[in-house]
C-alpha cells in the first residue's frame, strides 16, 4: 500500500474514533435523560449499612449522563440474597436498576448456599465503597475483657440473621478457635444490637463496623462503656493497633485459608452493582458516576456527617478479589462449607 493511501486510512480512524465514542456518550445521555433509576437497597432502611446506598442515591445521578432522578427501594432479606438474586434474575437489562448489596452475598455460591441463585461471573459490578474494619466488642461489666478470656468464659452477643457476619464470625471463632460466644439472634439492626446491649439484653456484639461504632457510637467508646476484643480487617486499623487481628490466632494453614476466605468479603466492604447485559456504554457510565460520585465533595461532606467510611475500590478490584476467592484450596473451601453448615 502506497504511503499515501496509508495516509487516507490512517485520518479516517483518527476522525472516526472520536465520532464513535461521541456516539456512544450521545446515546447513554439520551437514554438516561428523563430516566428514573432505581438503587435497589439489600438492607433495612435506617442501618448502617443502609446508610450507604441511602447517601449515594442523593448525588449519583448528577454523575450519570443525563442526570436521571434516582430513588432507592429497600429489598432486605437472607443475608443480601434476595436482592443479589433479584438482580441477577429479574432487574432489566438496561441499566435503570443498581444495586447495594451485602458483601458476603457473592460468596454464596462458592459454599453451595442453594439460595443464591446466581454466578459470581454474571454479577457486573460497579466497585465498592468502602474496606471494611469489623470488630467484636463487649460492655465493660462483661465477664470477658479479651479474647484470651473469650475461650475461658461465657459472652452473650446479638446476631440479626443466621447468614450475617455478625452470627457467623462468633460461630466459626467458637469452631476454630474455642470462643464460647453465645449468639441471641432476631436484632433487624446495628442500631438495635447496640441498644440491646445499652439495656443489658445481651453483652457483646461481634461484626460491628469499627467506622460505625468510632463515629456514631462515640459516646460509648468516651465513656469507656464498652471495649474492643478483636478486629476483623485485612489489617489493623490505624487506632486499635494493640488490638489483635482475629486471623492472627489461626492454629493450622488450612484455617488461615479459612480466614482468608472469611475476609476477602471485607475487602469489599460496601459492593454495589447491576444486572448482566447491561449494554456496555451503559455499563461503562454506571461504573464512572459511581466511582466519580465516591469523590465528589458535597457527597463525601454528607458521608462523614452520617458517620460512613469512604475507600472507593473500582468493578476491576472487586473481580480480583472474587477470582482469588473462588481460587482457594478445595480442602479450605469444603472446611468452610461445613462451618457454615450449607452441606
Amino acid at each position: 500500500m502506497s504511503m499515501k493511501k496509508w495516509a487516507s486510512v490512517w485520518a479516517v480512524t483518527f476522525v472516526t474514533l472520536p465520532i464513535h465514542m461521541a456516539s456512544a456518550a450521545d446515546e447513554v445521555e439520551q437514554f438516561y435523560k428523563d430516566k428514573q433509576v432505581k438503587l435497589i437497597s439489600a438492607y433495612a432502611a435506617g442501618g448502617n449499612s443502609a446508610l450507604y446506598g441511602d447517601v449515594l442515591r442523593r448525588h449519583i445521578g448528577r454523575h450519570i449522563p443525563g442526570n436521571p432522578i434516582v430513588i432507592i427501594q429497600n429489598m432486605p432479606g437472607g443475608a443480601g440474597i434476595t436482592a443479589t438474586n433479584y438482580m441477577a434474575k429479574r432487574a432489566p437489562r438496561d441499566g435503570t436498576e443498581f444495586a447495594l448489596v451485602s458483601r458476603t452475598a457473592p460468596f454464596e455460591p462458592l459454599y453451595g448456599n442453594d439460595k443464591a441463585l446466581y454466578s459470581t461471573q454474571e454479577l457486573s459490578w460497579l466497585g465498592s465503597a468502602n474496606v471494611e474494619t469489623s470488630v467484636c466488642i463487649a460492655n465493660t461489666n462483661a465477664p470477658v475483657d479479651s479474647l484470651k478470656a473469650a475461650t475461658e468464659k461465657e459472652l452473650i452477643v446479638g446476631g440479626s440473621s443466621p447468614d450475617a457476619l455478625d452470627s457467623v464470625l462468633p460461630n466459626i471463632t467458637n469452631r476454630l478457635l474455642g470462643t464460647k460466644f453465645k449468639i441471641v439472634g432476631g436484632y433487624p439492626l446495628s442500631s438495635d444490637i447496640i441498644l440491646a446491649m445499652e439495656r443489658g439484653e445481651v453483652s457483646g456484639f461481634c461484626g460491628v463496623s469499627w467506622a460505625s461504632i468510632n463515629m456514631r457510637y462515640a459516646n460509648l467508646l468516651k465513656d469507656k462503656k464498652i471495649k474492643v476484643l478483636f478486629q476483623f480487617a485485612p489489617e489493623r486499623a490505624s487506632d486499635l493497633k494493640d488490638v489483635p487481628l482475629i486471623q492472627e490466632e489461626a492454629k493450622s494453614k488450612i484455617d488461615s485459608q479459612v480466614f482468608d476466605l472469611l475476609l476477602a468479603p471485607q475487602q469489599m466492604g460496601r459492593p454495589f452493582l447491576t444486572a448482566p447485559g447491561v449494554p456496555p456504554a451503559r455499563l461503562a457510565a454506571l461504573r464512572k458516576a459511581f466511582m466519580d460520585t465516591l469523590k465528589d465533595a458535597e457527597f463525601l461532606a454528607e458521608a462523614q456527617k452520617a458517620g460512613l467510611e469512604i475507600q472507593p475500590i473500582g468493578a476491576e478490584a472487586v473481580d480480583k478479589i472474587l477470582a482469588r476467592a473462588y481460587a482457594s484450596s478445595p480442602e479450605a473451601i469444603e472446611k468452610m462449607k461445613q462451618l457454615l453448615a450449607y452441606k
